[in-house]
């Protein structure tokens, strides 16, 4: 702000400075202009009076109207008081004083620092606008980050008036509520975790304790018929198969918990999903020289989430990016009954056609990603994602390329 400030008055001072040397120069320039002017017409009338060979009584009647400095012509009489400037000049062997005034117009001096000044007004009460609408609510909102970055969720980001920074606000306070809410979600999470472990480890030590008896009793020799000893290895399996339910549990709560796919039913018009994905793409492709080619589509109303649907693209996109072989990767439309089909088409080959329905599993890589970072979650969530959003993802190969399918219904 400081520094803002600082800047502000050197402007000012800069522009004032300006100003006073366009002030001092147009003077200057006119001054020099008009001395010359009346030394000129002077000349003039010298030169007219002789060629004219006037008489004193004519030289006081001459008219001097086509003369623009000249006011009168009189002889010279020495400690005359006289209030226009004057030169004296010897005409017919007599010394005439010719009175002058000078040519110089302030008006265009004027104008010029009417220009002048109403420029640096303006300077002015542009900063002073930038400085009370901009830079100090943005000066009051620079600790919001931080705030958020501790963990300060729970109060309300206000509104600023200005509307300057309305929207941004407005997504700070999605992103302080979406942090909220996977906070609490994230401690509800952990409370039925360890409710789960507790509750588990529980029912689990009782198979497990009856395991470990018969164990016991055989490692001992304390069954002495093989119709006791089929028992308890009936009661070794059965407690097993309990506790392999138990892990079973656990297994699924995790498959359910670890991912939070959340998405908000809706309708939203198809070129604004696409419109979205160019932008974001153009200049990232471009860069590293990927072709990428958007085939034009009609305007048409999709059921899904906005932000969930370009997040499925933009996974598929960056699958591509990343797996295909740089050339070129293209988008086209097809219809298809109540459906709208998106092909996303890399050029070079994909995964081996054994690994096709593997490839939207949890976890799975396909061959073609060796030496490649990634998790093996892209697809999966892209699969969840749209089935979720009562659509469908699928994959094939076809010739030299790669191409990924997303189904979404048309409202």
């Amino acid at each position: 702000m400081n520094r803002f400030k600082t800047f502000v008055c050197f402007i000012i001072i800069i522009e004032i400075a300006l100003v006073g040397l366009c002030n001092g120069l147009y003077i200057y320039r006119a001054s020099s202009g008009a001395e010359r002017m009346d030394r000129v017409e002077a000349k003039r009338v010298v030169l007219e009076i002789e060629e004219r060979q006037l008489t004193d009584e004519a030289i006081a009647q001459m008219d001097l109207s086509e003369y623009e400095t000249i006011v009168q012509v009189r002889e010279f009489v020495a400690g005359e008081v006289c209030n226009n400037d004057y030169v004296v000049d010897e005409i017919n062997d007599k010394l005439y004083r010719i009175e002058y005034k000078h040519s110089q117009s302030f008006c265009g001096l004027i104008y010029m620092d009417c220009a002048l000044l109403g420029m640096v007004l303006v300077t002015v009460v542009i900063l002073l606008y930038v400085y009370q609408k901009v830079l100090k609510p943005f000066h009051a909102m620079s600790n919001l980050s931080c705030e958020l970055a501790k963990g300060n969720l729970s109060v309300p980001i206000k509104e600023e008036k200005s509307k300057f920074f309305g929207r941004f606000l407005w997504g700070l306070d999605m992103l302080r509520e979406q942090l909220e809410d996977n906070k609490q979600k994230e401690l509800e999470f952990q409370k039925d975790r360890k409710t789960l472990i507790l509750s588990l480890s529980h029912d689990i030590k009782t198979p497990l304790a009856s395991i470990e008896l018969y164990s016991k009793a055989l490692s001992d020799h304390l069954y002495d018929t093989e119709e006791k000893k089929e028992e308890a290895l009936q009661g070794i399996a059965r407690n097993v198969k309990e506790i392999k339910q138990y892990v079973d549990e656990i297994v699924k709560a995790s498959r359910e918990d670890f991912l939070n796919l959340e998405v908000v039913e809706g309708e939203v018009y198809l070129t604004e999903i696409i419109k979205a994905i160019q932008i974001y793409y153009h200049d990232k492709l471009s860069v590293v020289h990927t072709e990428f080619y958007v085939e034009d589509v009609s305007e048409c109303l999709v059921k899904g989430d906005t932000n969930r649907l370009i997040e499925v693209l933009q996974n598929v996109i960056e699958n591509a990016i990343k797996y295909g072989d740089g050339k070129a990767i293209r988008i086209s439309f097809e219809d298809e009954e109540d459906c709208k089909l998106i092909h996303i088409k890399n050029s070079g080959r994909g995964p081996e056609e054994a690994e096709l329905p593997n490839l939207f599993d949890s976890f799975y890589r396909g061959s073609n990603s060796h030496g490649v970072n990634g998790n093996g979650l892209g697809l999966y969530i892209c699969k969840s994602l749209m089935h979720k959003m009562d659509g469908a993802i699928y994959a094939e190969n076809q010739a030299e390329s790669f191409v990924v399918t997303v189904v979404v219904r048309k409202a």
